[in-house]
């Protein structure tokens, strides 16, 4: 999300302004005492939560119980509309960080809470520092045993679901983590691409059989992408007519 159109969708709607300014501060507060970043995302999913509660939006979700909470995975989801991140935070059961546009980095308070929880800036328009940051998204996944959400058509799809790109096959690899496709049908008529006013509208989440990577090298990326394509374009059916 570029920077002026966060402040623009913030604008629109003073519930939303109010939630993500209290629990912005609350996340930067609690991160002082948390560097683990596991309160940091509990207060993430309360922001998911309140913003589809204000909007009116209901979320159903299919699939959780092939979710271990405490386990590892790298989460690969569609991109259909900017209230994907709040669904997916308020519905995933694990401790999600994101691979994010630097921008978003920028905004006050909510981009510092973001980097004390352990989210991660991506610089997409260089290809050397876009692996290396996957590189050490890999060894968070390690040290830490989070998981790590990836949108892997790289941004917001206007029609048909976009081609992947392999970082999500590729973090998941190195990581030596499952990689779980994830559909989300819903999001788009909430808030489109086009506009800045949210609408009520119900939201399914559902979630995949997570994908092993064990035996797997880097050099198997290209087949896992096309395996986990697959998967998420079946479980978001729906989504795209």
């Amino acid at each position: 999300m570029s920077l002026w159109r966060l402040r623009a969708l913030l604008v629109t709607d003073p519930l939303i302004v109010l939630a993500t300014l209290v629990l912005s501060i609350t996340a930067v507060i609690v991160s002082l005492f948390d560097a683990t970043g596991r309160a940091p995302n509990a207060v993430a999913r309360a922001w998911g939560r309140v913003l589809l509660w204000v909007s009116g939006v209901k979320v159903r979700l299919e699939g959780v119980e092939k979710i271990a909470p405490e386990a590892s995975y790298v989460f690969a989801s569609n991109h259909l509309s900017y209230m994907d991140i709040p669904a997916l935070l308020a519905g995933l059961p694990a401790q999600i960080r994101f691979l994010a546009k630097k921008g978003v980095f920028r905004v006050p308070l909510l981009g510092f809470s973001m980097k004390r929880a352990g989210y991660i800036p991506v610089p997409r328009e260089d290809t050397r520092a876009s692996l290396k940051t996957l590189s050490q998204s890999a060894r968070l996944l390690k040290q830490r045993g989070v998981s790590v959400l990836v949108f892997p058509e790289g941004g917001r799809s206007p029609g048909a679901m976009r081609d992947f790109k392999p970082g999500a096959s590729y973090l998941a690899i190195k990581a030596g983590v499952p990689v779980v496709p994830v559909g989300l049908v819903g999001t788009r008529e909430v808030l489109p691409m086009d506009s800045l006013l949210v609408r009520g509208h119900p939201v399914i989440l559902r979630i995949g059989d997570p994908i092993p990577t064990d035996g797997m090298r880097v050099h198997d990326h290209e087949i896992l992408t096309r395996q986990l394509y697959e998967r998420v374009a079946a479980l978001a059916a729906g989504a795209y007519q």
